[in-house]
């Protein structure tokens, strides 16, 4: 089965920026759509973004449009989430993940703060 390694958390003041990258182990991500979802402490999973697997039809949650790019690679297997004009309310875990193979990566963190 595909796994999926996310990278690029970390700690950023309040409009910064941090790129999100999500690595998967084969090919067959290259079949399915690819979302990012994040979780913030004590809340739900939410989702922010979703881009079709060949790149086409990217879509974002109201909050993060504007501020947020989802994109992929299939050729690296990668996928990426640029977030710029980080707020207060952006930190949470980021996952990645890949609805048509039923995957999810582990998550990274993202903590925005003075």
């Amino acid at each position: 089965q595909v796994q999926l390694v996310e990278s690029g958390g970390g700690l950023v003041q309040p409009g910064g920026s941090l790129r999100l990258s999500c690595s998967a182990s084969d090919i067959t991500f290259a079949t399915s759509e690819m979302e990012w979802y994040r979780q913030a402490p004590g809340k739900e999973r939410e989702w922010v973004a979703s881009i079709g697997s060949v790149g086409d039809r990217p879509n974002y949650r109201d909050s993060v449009k504007g501020r947020f790019t989802i994109s992929r690679d299939n050729a690296k297997l990668e996928g990426y989430l640029q977030m710029r004009g980080l707020w207060l309310e952006d930190t949470a875990v980021y996952y990645c993940h890949a609805p048509r193979l039923h995957v999810w990566g582990q998550g990274t963190q993202v903590t925005v703060s003075w």
